[in-house]
């Protein structure tokens, strides 16, 4: 499903280049439940932000479902992504000039859906979350933990072959973060989504099949 070949980031610093990433070699097929972990600053989140396709690598080769995705226009990437893949963002990216529901529905409307589907599939997210009386309320009228399940019920909303999570549970308590990996788990074995997670926790990281370690930018 994903092929990354000689993989690097850099970033220019005072004139010289430093390497966020270097020499990713990976590949991961579909229905795997891979959980990156590794310190602060070991490059987890721009690893995850090139396999999204929300980030350029400065080297290497990217393939995703059999498309050279480092040879495709900007606008190719966008559709790849739309079509195939959820994200958990650590930091949320709701819409602050959207409500909870319209939030949740943005995924659909990308996708050939009459209004009455796209109705019943958000009430359905929205009842799986537990944010029913929230639906008519904006992200900052919510607790973290609150944006964060918005987030995920996001994510999962569309359906996605590859759900992408940046520390999808960071800001939820722990039943609700249980709950929350315990329903990737169902969705990874039941419906084949391949999940790749950026975690700190060691109880988290268990639930995948594999355990990518990062240091300092490489895999070890």
């Amino acid at each position: 499903m994903i092929e990354l070949t000689n993989i690097a980031k850099t970033v220019n610093i005072g004139g010289s280049k430093t390497y966020i990433l270097k020499d990713i070699n990976l590949k991961i097929n579909q229905g795997e439940f891979i959980s990156i972990m590794g310190p602060s600053g070991s490059g987890k989140s721009t690893l995850l932000n090139i396999i999204g396709m929300l980030d350029d690598p400065s080297e290497g080769y990217h393939y995703f479902m059999g498309d050279a995705v480092h040879l495709l226009k900007e606008k190719q990437r966008a559709q790849l992504y739309k079509k195939y893949i959820g994200f958990v963002f650590q930091a949320y990216h709701l819409i602050d000039e959207l409500t909870v529901y319209e939030n949740i529905e943005t995924p659909l409307i990308y996708q050939d859906m009459k209004s009455s589907e796209r109705k019943a599939i958000v009430a359905d997210a929205l009842d799986r979350f537990q944010i029913v009386g929230k639906k008519d309320l904006f992200p900052t009228q919510l607790s973290g933990g609150q944006q964060q399940l918005v987030g995920i019920a996001r994510a999962l909303v569309a359906k996605p072959s590859l759900l992408l999570a940046d520390e999808p549970t960071g800001n939820l308590n722990s039943k609700q973060g249980e709950e929350i990996m315990d329903r990737f788990k169902k969705l990874n074995q039941e419906e084949a989504v391949t999940i790749i997670q950026v975690t700190h926790s060691e109880k988290n990281a268990g639930y995948g099949s594999r355990i990518i370690n990062l240091l300092d930018g490489k895999i070890v």
